[in-house]
Order: C-alpha cells, then structure tokens, then sequence
C-alpha cells in the first residue's frame, strides 16, 4: 500500500530496532573484549583490544545490516502478493485474507466491517508497483551498521586510557551496564512503561548475567 501524499516521513529506524542495535553492539563488543582478556591471562594490548572488537562488531554489523535488509524486502514482498491475492478474491475471500494477515493482539477488535472496510479501502488505492528494495533501506541498513559499531567504542575507550588490562576490563563492565541501564529505560519509555527506570534496572541485570554466563562459559 502506498502512503498518503502529505504523510509525515518516518524517522530512520523505529526506537526499539535503534535501541536493539546499540544493545546487540554493546553485548558484542564486552562479549569480545572479555573473551581476548580471558586468552591472554589479562597481558592483552590496547591494540589487541581495540582490533578484536571492532572486527567482531564490524563483521557482525555487516551481518545484521545484509539481513536487516534481506527481512525488509521479504516482508515487502509478502505484503505486495497478499495485496494482489486481496485484489484478485472476490469479497468472502478477501475478507478471510485480511482477517489472516490481521495481528494476533488486534484480530479481536477487528470484526466483519472492519474486514470489509480494509477491503474496500485497498481495492480504492492505485497497485504499488514501487521496487521492492528502495534506496531509503540501504540507508537504514547503514544505520544499523554503524549503531553496532560505534557501540564498540565505549566498551574499549578503558584500554586506551587505563594500563592494565583487568582494571581496564572491570571499568569496561561498568560502561557497558550504564549504557544497558539507560537503553532499558528508553525502552520502557517507548513501551509506555509507568517506571521506566525499572526496565533500565532490568536490562543491566541481564546484562551483567550474560557477562557472568560468558565469563563462566570461558569467552
């Protein structure tokens, strides 16, 4: 479906997948810098640090970014035959088509008008026969590749600074759950949440959990 001419554009990524994308560079990059502490018995230099974390968070970056694309287009490209199968079914069909495609947690506000009403609308707009890969997707897949990677940086800023490598690690722990702290909380103030800083609470705990799980599972 296409939007409306005067449609306000949306912002580069929703909240929760730029979030998202910080949290998994954070995770990544303390995950790495933990690992490399570990193999060389806390003698690791800045520069072993600082390369194996940024080759992690770049290669997976890279990664998140090509897929981020590859479920952008797939999901586009649902949508697109679901609309012409819509367009093609008479007006029972149509009706069960929508109703299908319809979230699980608003399928029970949406009754038999509602279903028509959608039908109609979508019979009304002219077939989008736009690209299914746009330029505005590259973009964003950009930015997911460039959220992953600077979230290295925090992390590592320590070694630079800091001489010995277990202080410096501790300190880079400390980083990182400040960081999940305030990402939990931007969370829940998406979501809504009465006391978002319980959800930035919450995310520091997990993620000092997964530290202890990495460390224990020796990476």
């Amino acid at each position: 479906m296409q939007p409306a001419s005067g449609e306000t554009r949306q912002r580069l990524l929703d909240p929760v997948d730029r979030v998202s994308e910080i949290l998994f560079g954070l995770i990544m990059a303390v995950t790495i810098v933990g690992s490399v502490s570990i193999a060389t018995e806390g003698k690791a230099e800045v520069r072993t640090v600082l390369l194996a974390a940024l080759g992690c968070n770049l290669a997976w970056g890279l990664v998140d970014a090509v897929m981020y694309v590859i479920r952008t287009v797939t999901e586009r490209s649902r949508l697109k035959d679901l609309g012409a199968c819509i367009r093609g079914a008479d007006a029972a069909a149509g009706r069960d088509l929508i109703a299908g495609a319809v979230p699980d947690h608003i399928a029970p506000m949406v009754g038999a008008e509602e279903l028509e009403g959608m039908r109609r609308r979508l019979l009304a707009l002219p077939p989008d026969d736009r690209a299914l890969l746009r330029s505005r997707d590259l973009v964003e897949a950009a930015a997911v590749f460039a959220m992953v990677v600077l979230a290295t940086f925090p992390v590592v800023l320590p070694f630079i600074f800091v001489h010995e490598t277990a202080p410096a690690f501790r300190l880079s722990q400390g980083i990182t759950l400040v960081m999940l702290f305030f990402a939990g909380a931007a969370l829940g103030r998406h979501a809504a949440h009465p006391k978002p800083i319980k959800t930035g609470i919450a995310m520091a705990l997990f993620g000092a959990l997964l530290i202890a799980v990495v460390k224990a599972l020796g990476g």
